[in-house]
This record gives structure tokens, sequence and C-alpha cells, in this order.
């Protein structure tokens, strides 16, 4: 297959290396004509330290690559999403699918990435997610990944199976495009709430805890948006929150350890010199619960913390001081049913 991946950053030159190992022909985008260069010229990319790019694999500037394509990868930042739709909708020919392998919500609209897909280019194009556990760092590596492809076309979720799915990468597929995005973007937060913990000092028993009790609201979240709690505890919910949560690659949990340790929020992000997915995430999802009515104790926290400049042992002590509960909650009748958190 001819493969345009549209984001030359860590993410988007470790799937196209995966994608070139699979035998594809794989055209790098980039909208910096000197970060084309640089790849094209060092065969390198800053993010993935030590790892050289294969002479074949191309790079270019151009957005007319997705003409020719069999199938595009869209790898740029969150923030870039819906100008990158729009840009590539005239050249973009209608079988050509996209898979979006972004993770996150639009601040804006609180929309996922596939929702923008849908809003930019229309019913018509087949679009699909993947996502999972899968950093970039140790994708370029090879070392053994498994991911989900979601899509309302099993004809498209397989295709992307196919195109990526290697001895070293494992591919799923799903129908849950909503739990699928979800996990992804959600995950980011409770990472910065891991990483906060971490930088308090705190140990093992803590990082534990918000982690379990934070995947429960994603999953809440999740469900209340028309996704299920299955998606939630697999590769895309509780496989992400595992990596994102407890990784030294993690840009979210280092930004919550720099806010732990003093800095603060706009320091903290300064300091990962990345884009912090998390940040953004937390004010989508109070967006995306809001009509629901739903309760998210940690998010809604970690909202104060990075928006409203609470105090992040304050946070901690207001959690842990909560009024009583059931883990599950029961009922009069002696059944258990999922607590209100």
């Amino acid at each position: 297959m001819n493969i345009s991946i549209l984001g030359s950053g860590g993410w988007g030159t470790a799937l196209g290396l995966l994608l070139h190992e699979n035998g594809h022909e794989v055209t790098l985008w980039s909208k910096f004509q000197e970060e084309a260069d640089a790849l094209r010229d060092t065969r390198q990319n800053r993010y993935l330290p030590g790892i050289m790019l294969p002479a074949d694999l191309q790079f270019t500037t151009d957005l007319a690559c997705v003409t020719e394509a069999d199938l595009v990868v869209l790898a740029v930042p969150s923030f870039a999403i819906r100008s990158t739709f729009a840009a590539i909708k005239p050249l973009l020919p209608e079988a050509t699918p996209v898979v979006i392998v972004s993770k996150g919500i639009e601040r804006e609209t609180s929309k996922t990435f596939f929702e923008i897909g849908r809003d930019e280019l229309g019913d018509k194009h087949p679009l699909a997610i993947l996502s999972g556990p899968s950093h970039a760092e140790e994708v370029s590596r090879g070392v053994p990944t498994a991911c989900v492809a979601a899509s309302d076309d099993p004809m498209v979720a397989g295709l992307v199976q196919d195109a990526f799915m290697s001895e070293r990468f494992r591919v799923y597929t799903s129908a849950d495009i909503i739990g699928v995005e979800l996990g992804g973007a959600l995950k980011n937060i409770i990472a910065v709430g891991a990483g906060i913990a971490d930088g308090l000092g705190y140990g093992d028993n803590t990082t534990a805890a918000l982690m379990t009790r934070g995947l429960d609201e994603m999953a809440t979240l999740a469900v209340a948006r028309g996704g299920t709690r299955e998606t939630l505890a697999g590769l895309t919910g509780l496989g992400d929150l595992i990596v994102t949560c407890t990784s030294k690659h993690s840009r979210n949990r280092r930004a919550g350890q720099f806010i732990g340790q003093g800095y603060t929020v706009e320091e903290a992000m300064e300091k990962v010199g990345a884009v912090v997915e998390g940040y953004y995430a937390t004010a989508a999802a109070m967006e995306l619960a809001r009509p629901t009515g739903i309760s998210l104790p940690i998010i809604e926290e970690l909202y104060r913390v990075l928006y409203e400049g609470k105090c992040p042992r304050t946070v901690l002590r207001d959690l842990m001081s909560r009024s009583k509960k059931a883990e599950y909650g029961d009922t009069a009748s002696g059944k258990w049913v999922l607590s209100d958190r």
C-alpha cells in the first residue's frame, strides 16, 4: 500500500517505521520545511534518539501526498486535528480511508477526533481510530505492542488491522469508537494526577488508588456518552492507563510530577517541552460530563488544580476525606450496583 502519514513527530515517525517494515511505501508529511529537511538529511527524529530512518522513507511538506495514498494516517497534535482535516478535504479521494492515531478531545467543542473527521469530511469518507498502550519510543524499537482499530465500518477496521499488524505490533478491532477514543483521551488526565502524587512524594499505594478509581470515572463517562464499560477494561482503557500513569516516557505523568514538586502548571508544561494532552482533556471532560449529571471526583479535582490553582496536597486530602461509600454500592434489596463514586 501507498501510505501517507500526516505528522512527523515521534508517533508518526514510529508508525512510519512500522508500516515501512510491513512492506508499505510510506511518506511522512511535516508542516515545516525545516523539519522535513532535517529528517531527510539526518535520517533521525529528535524524539526517537538512536533510531535510524530507512533511506527509502519519504518526507514532504506537500499535502497533495494524500491524493495518491491508499491509506492516510493522521498523527498531528490535538490542536491541529480539525485544521488538518479541513486542509486535506479538497485533496482526499472519497474512497481513501483515514485512520486517526492521535489521542485527545477538542477543547472548544468537546468533540472526539472521529466526530471532527465527520464534521470536516462528511459521512462518505471511511474513518478509523487506532489507539492503545503504545509509546512511540518503544514502537520504534520493535517492542511488542498491542492496539485497537475502531471504525463504524468493519471493512475499514479490518483494513487498518491488516496494514499495521506484524509480529511485534498486534491489532484488535472494535466497533466501539466512543469507548476507544475516550479511553485514549481520558487516561491522560489520570496520568497527570498520578504524576502529581509522585511529585508530592506519595507511593505505589496512592498511584494504584488513583488509577483504579480513575478508571472507574473514565468508564462511567464513556458509558454516559454511548461507549461500553468492556472497552474501558481493555487495551484502550486499562492498558493505556497503566502505561501512561507509570512510564518514564509519559509527558502527562512528567507534567504532573513537576506540578507536585511545586512548579506552576505553565512552568510544568514548559519543562516537559511537548504537548501535554491531559491538560486540555481535563477541561473537555468536564464539558462532556456536565449534561450527564454524573460525578467525577478525581477529574473535577484535577480541573481545580490545572485551571483554578488549587493546591495539589489539598486535593489529595479532600479526595481521601470524602463521605464513606461502598466501592460498588448496595441497595435495600441487597443487590450490588455501581456506586456514585
